[in-house]
């Protein structure tokens, strides 16, 4: 967002902005939250607030059925939005402040030992089901390997896990946020301290909804889009893109980045190195952090991933396949990019009509 931030900053100078003006539109959601987006839509919401074994309180969003109860207008499903710690909408704890360094001493590794089971135990008591349909983008999918794999109680629980552009291994990632495994732990902690990383700021608010709504920024604005997740400008939909960004960067913690850069060093799925023999023995009872085994994991498993995906490597995925001990069902989409999962304006004749008639096939099982 950086280099975006300056260039749009020099085209704002005073006496210009009137000339971008005309065929500018802010869509009303740029400004919204979580809630108020569902209800914009007009479905209804509910909010709850799950917390988990460690402490932290993760804000969970249900749409619990269809506009007006109906299935004829929808798929009619029950829907549950979950939320990692430390992002925008789960920055709470029972103790700890997230001004502490205390409170971003997390990565994925916790994600996948508190969030996800305490996410999915909640929804259970509160829908009175037996088993839950998981559907997970990116790190959405890792968290769900890693916990499945290693959880099997909680993988009892989940009848048909969809992995949208899964990231188990990212040894071939090209993403931009590879650059950051060419540095120290000490150098990253420099440069972004030891709290939290990328979360969204005024200006980019400012940036999102002031800029990227006007036309003649959308190849600025939507370049930024695809410098970090591969290119595929004929599936975005351009006036859509202050949306886009300004719900973007929900932030995580820098500690959850370094994991990202050793993940990308070893080209293994593992636990986060804590940095010297004696932490990763408090952690694991072992010198070293252990290595997450996929085959273990027996959840029925559907993936989808992207040809023109920079971060889930095509290369990283060709090595996950035979891992996945229960696959049911896998395509690639050769056109796709790491956004298009959830943004592509093809997504429901690519993807969602073939998840929604599995998950009703496995509704009757």
């Amino acid at each position: 967002m950086r280099w975006l931030l300056a260039a749009a900053w020099c085209m704002l100078l005073p006496g210009s902005i009137h000339s971008y003006k005309q065929g500018s539109i802010t869509n009303p959601e740029a400004y919204m939250n979580i809630s108020q987006i569902i209800s914009y839509w007009g479905y209804p919401y509910e909010k709850y607030d799950v917390v988990t074994e460690d402490g932290y309180i993760l804000g969970t969003y249900r749409i619990p059925h269809g506009k007006g109860c109906s299935r004829k207008t929808d798929a009619g499903y029950d829907v549950w939005l979950g939320n990692s710690r430390g992002n925008t909408w789960s920055r709470k704890h029972l103790r700890l402040s997230p001004k502490s360094p205390q409170y971003w001493a997390f990565s994925l590794d916790e994600m996948a030992k508190y969030d996800l089971p305490a996410t999915i135990n909640l929804i259970l008591e509160k829908s009175g089901q037996k088993q839950l349909f998981y559907v997970g983008h990116s790190q959405g999918t890792t968290i769900a390997f890693i916990a499945f794999s290693t959880n099997p109680e909680l993988a009892k629980k989940i009848k048909v896990f969809f992995a949208l552009a899964p990231v188990a291994t990212v040894k071939y990632t090209r993403s931009p946020m590879k650059k950051l495994t060419a540095l120290s732990r000490q150098a990253v902690k420099v440069l972004f301290g030891d709290k939290m990383f990328s979360s969204h700021t005024l200006l980019e608010q400012f940036i999102a909804t002031k800029v990227c709504n006007h036309k003649i920024f959308h190849p600025m604005c939507s370049n930024f889009m695809f410098s970090l997740s591969g290119f595929d400008r004929q599936n975005l939909n351009m006036s859509r893109l202050d949306v886009y960004l300004a719900q973007s960067q929900a932030g995580t913690s820098v500690q959850n980045m370094l994991h990202w850069a050793q993940a990308v060093n070893s080209g293994r799925l593992q636990a986060f190195d804590w940095g010297n023999a004696n932490q990763n023995m408090m952690h694991f009872n072992q010198l070293t952090p252990p290595v997450y085994n996929i085959t273990k994991m027996r959840v029925p498993t559907a993936m989808w991933s992207g040809g023109q995906d920079v971060v889930a490597d095509a290369q990283d995925t060709k090595d996950l396949l035979p891992k996945v001990a229960n696959l049911i069902y896998y395509k690639e989409i050769p056109h796709y990019n790491h956004l298009d999962f959830y943004l592509g304006q093809d997504a429901p004749w690519e993807i969602y009509q073939d998840l929604i008639r599995m998950m009703e096939e496995y509704s009757q099982n």
